[in-house]
């Protein structure tokens, strides 16, 4: 009999962006674009383009945990990415599911204010996302205006987004990182706390664009799937910082639609990996 091989999985659970550039398309991209087999949970459909959100039409608690255990009883991916959890109702139903999958590393994006500032998230869900969600995360990594909401407090300085990462991991989350993309300067800084106290700030050069819709969609799914292809966490993030870094660079002169367009995610595609099966 013939050798027989497997891809490397990894499943997003988030919601649609009918333009493209963020959701559920910029995970599938990204997953694709670093040699990765994409599969997908619905959460909710998005109206979106690249100046906005102007609807969202939820996918019932039910059928989202149907589209999760149908792909992990099949597919087994790696590697899970969490993005777009707009209710408590359908963070309890994720979280309910994926506990019976407690081997299977998750990576928490906490998307509540879109690239255009539209607030994705129902204001009472916040507490509902901190109980079910965090525990069972193995990094969240919300952005400056989501990490404000998470600890309650301002967030301006490095200093700051450290006391933040703090008050999240107080609050129940394994480990955090607190993404410095919306501040001005030439420099940009993320910092990362987990709960054991290890602690890291990376630093980027900002580029001068209008084309950053789905970075953070796309930083997260990168980390989750180089997680998925056996890099550490901190090796995992550095990795995806460089990758979304350059899709950026890469797409930073192209003009799509009239708003925040998206990145580059195909600069330098990879071959879907193959794995010998045991």
């Amino acid at each position: 009999m013939s050798q027989q091989f497997k891809y490397t999985a990894v499943l997003t659970i988030a919601g649609s962006d009918s333009g493209g550039g963020a959701g559920i398309q910029a995970d599938l991209k990204t997953f694709s674009a670093l040699g990765c087999y994409g599969t997908s949970a619905i959460t909710a459909v998005t109206v979106q383009n690249t100046l906005g959100v102007t609807g969202i039409h939820s996918i019932p608690p039910e059928i989202v945990q149907g589209q999760i255990r149908s792909v992990m009883d099949d597919i087994k991916p790696a590697a899970i990415k969490i993005g777009m959890v707009h209710s408590a109702e359908l963070a309890i139903a994720i979280a309910d599911v994926l506990k019976d999958y407690p081997d299977i590393p998750v990576i928490f994006d906490p998307v509540m204010v879109s690239t255009s500032g539209h607030r994705l998230i129902e204001s009472d869900t916040i507490a509902t996302l901190k109980k079910e969600l965090f525990p069972i995360a193995k990094v969240i990594t919300p952005n400056l205006d989501e990490a404000e909401l998470l600890s309650a407090m301002k967030i301006s300085t490095v200093g700051d987004m450290k006391e933040a990462a703090s008050r999240m991991i107080s609050a129940g989350c394994n480990a955090v990182l607190v993404k410095g993309g919306h501040t001005k300067g030439a420099e940009l800084f993320d910092v990362y706390l987990d709960k054991n106290g290890s602690e890291k700030i990376f630093r980027s050069a900002a580029i001068q664009t209008n084309n950053t819709h789905g970075t953070g969609c796309t930083l997260s799914s990168a980390i989750a799937s180089f997680i998925a292809l056996g890099d550490e966490m901190i090796i995992a993030i550095e990795k995806a910082k460089i990758y979304v870094h350059q899709a950026i660079l890469s797409g930073k002169d192209v003009k799509t639609g009239e708003g925040h367009g998206p990145l580059n995610h195909f600069f330098e595609p990879h071959q879907m990996i193959k794995h010998e099966m045991e």
